[in-house]
């Protein structure tokens, strides 16, 4: 039994779902992988499934009717963690943009270094993104350095969605009163761990832009982080 659990979620990732299963289960430390696909026509789904028989008790499927965005996936993902005995539950693509040798890490800025999440930063030492457009990588930086500004919140990368979360941040945070759904949910749970008090790390990592698959970013999600921001800088600390 692992007491760490990658989320995955999916929409069309046919091409690096199980490259990256792979990937994960070949790390020094013992994860174990949960895939949350949002029905994707693709036959991502199925692909995982085919794979669950090599890697019995350790990966598993949580397949929803519809595509209702990244945060509502990972919070399904949550849900499923705490109900069972994971200590470290972390987010990770499935595109390869979060290095897999990174995992560790991770776990370890929580599990040795007193972390109660730890982020896998692309912008703690410097910009480390790579095959990124320089438009998308200036959107990005900037947008980190906007939330910083706005929430005050001692973090570089706030929009990262490579992260290890220890089991007691989640059961704190109200999983079910996160407003956001798509690039500010990350920034949302950030901003409440923070806001709780619990102590967040940041990893160097280098992040590398997908090669397979189409990129799920689109106008929409952005706004939803600019003004986001704002409306959770006024309203404070959610109601628990």
């Amino acid at each position: 039994m692992s007491d760490a659990l990658v989320i995955i979620p999916t929409y069309n990732e046919k091409e690096n779902i199980e490259a990256i299963i792979r990937a994960v289960f070949n790390q020094k430390k013992a994860f174990h992988v949960l895939v949350v696909d949002d029905n994707s026509p693709d036959g991502t789904g199925n692909i995982v499934e085919s794979l669950m028989a090599e890697f019995p008790n350790e990966l598993f499927i949580e397949k929803r009717k519809g595509k209702n965005g990244l945060g509502t996936a990972y919070i399904h993902g949550f849900k499923w963690a705490l109900q069972r005995n994971y200590n470290y539950i972390i987010e990770m693509d499935a595109d390869f943009s979060h290095n897999p040798k990174d995992l560790v890490r991770l776990y370890n800025a929580c599990h040795k270094n007193g972390g109660d999440v730890s982020i896998g930063s692309r912008y703690s030492q410097g910009v480390n993104v790579v095959n990124w457009p320089m438009k998308r990588v200036l959107l990005s930086y900037f947008a980190s350095k906007y939330v910083r500004f706005i929430t005050r919140i001692p973090v570089f990368d706030t929009t990262a969605g490579f992260v290890c979360w220890k089991r007691e941040v989640l059961e704190t945070i109200n999983l079910d009163k996160i407003k956001f759904i798509g690039y500010a949910f990350q920034i949302e749970m950030k901003f409440k761990a923070w806001k709780h008090g619990f102590n967040i790390k940041e990893v160097s990592v280098v992040f590398t832009d997908r090669t397979l698959g189409n990129s799920k970013m689109s106008g929409n999600i952005v706004s939803e982080a600019l003004f986001g921001v704002i409306k959770m800088r006024i309203n404070g600390l959610p109601k628990k």
